[in-house]
């Protein structure tokens, strides 16, 4: 189940080929790597993926001409901003804090290290899984909090950024 945003504005609900609980149905042939042509309803769409960033789940396609910007959001996305990591491709880095109490088992920066969204960090074990915690936005690693090996409680600060 996806929340899909269109131009900002526009939410669909998306779940396999369900839309709002309409089911679509939809020929889809692909062209080649960037192009593809969609025939649903009596229509022909030919769609072009003018960008694609998998990491922030946000594409620019071109549908007939007409470009639209696109993003996706899962129940993994909502739980992410529930344990304080927002969303916004290329926004100044905050602080990291831990998500949850868990075990340093890798830190993957160092200080003076420049970062981009996205960008793995640290590696904290909770509940005898590994959380590859990611970089919140672009910036500069100011300084690392902890060190490998190191129990953490949730919302302690494990990286500054400037």
């Amino acid at each position: 189940m996806y929340n899909v945003t269109v131009n900002g504005t526009q939410v669909y609900k998306v779940d396999g080929n369900t839309v709002n609980g309409n089911e679509i149905l939809a020929d889809v042939l692909k062209v080649d790597n960037r192009f593809y042509h969609i025939l649903t309803g009596g229509k022909s769409f030919n769609v072009e993926v003018v960008r694609l960033d998998k990491t922030a789940k946000t594409m620019t396609l071109q549908v007939n001409g007409t470009k639209y910007e696109v993003s996706l959001r899962d129940k993994f996305d909502a739980l992410m901003e529930q344990m304080g990591f927002g969303s916004g491709a290329g926004q100044k880095a905050a602080d990291l804090k831990a998500p949850m109490p868990g075990l340093v088992i890798e830190v993957r920066v160092q200080p003076g290290d420049q970062v981009k969204k996205g960008d793995p960090v640290i590696v904290l074990e909770a509940m005898k899984m590994e959380n590859v915690l990611k970089a919140p936005g672009d910036g500069k690693v100011k300084s690392i909090e902890v060190q490998k090996g190191v129990s953490v409680e949730k919302g302690l600060v494990l990286i500054k950024f400037e």
